[in-house]
């Protein structure tokens, strides 16, 4: 007796189903695309227009002068300065946060990213009220070590680490708990320390977690104004970084300001490159 042939044709049935589905979700809702497509245009015409009104032919002038080097290189030896400092500080301060249970953690943690969300300017502030030469700790430094953090590259670098932590603290989080906790519960069974194993087995299960951290953190402090301006004020050779110096070009002379901007614009890019696989990946 030969098979019937609607069974034989359900899978065939059930495929085309699928495919049918799969055509309309992937058609684009037209009552979506205009502001769609407005949305797009706000956030890349601007990106447009440096590039069409960048002085192209006086670019190499204005980026090889004294000033512009100056700034560029105080940027990057404070912005690894501040990566550094947030490694140091921030990735202890991750592990507590996702391995740990402790009264009051969700507090901490709100507290850990309110940088994220706070004004740049605020934070200038509070820290001038702590590190300040007549803040809380500031004035302690002050009289019994003779330092003095605000107006001092130092104070770039504590700027700039405040508001780049949070970005390094809570990557670093998010690997710590995708992370299987069981290999450190090994290496304890084993007799390692609770320091062995994060050495050993931890860091190099998130590595890829802190370096993307790290490299967020990097961009972030690169790219600071608000913080380090009201901190560490506007010296140049000593606190004027990139961001300051383009501030403070747009006055006097604005084709240096476009061309300042066009260097932390390729900063910034290349920096989304690097993370694209990890940030930027579809499944």
């Amino acid at each position: 007796m030969s098979p019937a042939p609607p069974a034989a044709a359900a899978p065939d049935t059930a495929v085309s189903s699928r495919t049918r589905a799969r055509r309309r979700s992937s058609r684009i809702p037209y009552a979506l695309l205009l502001p769609a497509l407005l949305g797009l245009a706000f956030l890349v015409l601007p990106l447009a227009g440096l590039l069409i009104r960048a002085p192209w032919s006086s670019l190499p002038g204005q980026l090889s002068s004294t000033e512009v080097w100056e700034a560029l290189r105080l940027s990057l030896i404070c912005a690894t300065a501040a990566t550094a400092l947030s490694l140091l500080v921030g990735v202890p301060l991750a592990w507590l946060l996702a391995r740990t249970d402790f009264p009051g953690r969700r507090f901490i943690r709100a507290l850990v990213t309110l940088p994220l969300v706070l004004p740049p300017v605020v934070g200038g502030v509070a820290l001038l009220l702590v590190l300040g030469r007549n803040g809380i700790i500031g004035r302690w430094l002050d009289s019994a070590f003779g330092i003095t953090l605000p107006f001092h590259t130092s104070g770039v670098v504590l700027a700039e680490a405040f508001v780049a932590m949070p970005f390094l603290v809570i990557s670093v989080e998010g690997a710590l708990r995708a992370a299987d906790p069981r290999y450190e519960e090994a290496a304890a069974t084993l007799g390692a320390s609770r320091l062995t194993a994060f050495r050993r087995v931890t860091l190099p299960l998130i590595a890829p977690g802190i370096g993307a951290g790290a490299v967020l953190a990097w961009a972030r402090a690169l790219g600071e104004f608000g913080a380090t301006i009201t901190f560490a004020g506007n010296f140049p050779g000593q606190t004027q970084t990139m961001p300051l110096a383009v501030y403070l070009a747009m006055e006097s002379d604005p084709e240096a300001a476009i061309a300042l901007s066009l260097v932390l614009l390729v900063v910034s890019i290349t920096v989304l490159a690097g993370l694209r696989d990890r940030w930027m990946s579809t499944p």
